[in-house]
């Protein structure tokens, strides 16, 4: 193997390994703005209990 062919197998591999560290920040960036995304959502409210509202009154005017 040529000193040419060494030099630039340890270029790419260390390119390799700068560019899976930045995609590890910038994945990790991500996760912390989805993660203040759903705590800034306001709480959902509880939807009505149907036997409360349904079938209480029957309409007889026709």
């Amino acid at each position: 193997m040529s000193i040419s062919a060494l030099a630039s197998t340890s270029q790419v591999q260390a390119q390799d390994s700068v560019s899976i560290l930045m995609l590890r920040k910038a994945l990790d960036q991500q996760q912390q703005n989805a993660a203040q995304m759903l705590e800034a959502l306001p709480a959902p409210t509880p939807a009505p209990d149907p036997t409360a509202t349904l079938g209480r009154s029957i309409d007889t005017f026709a």
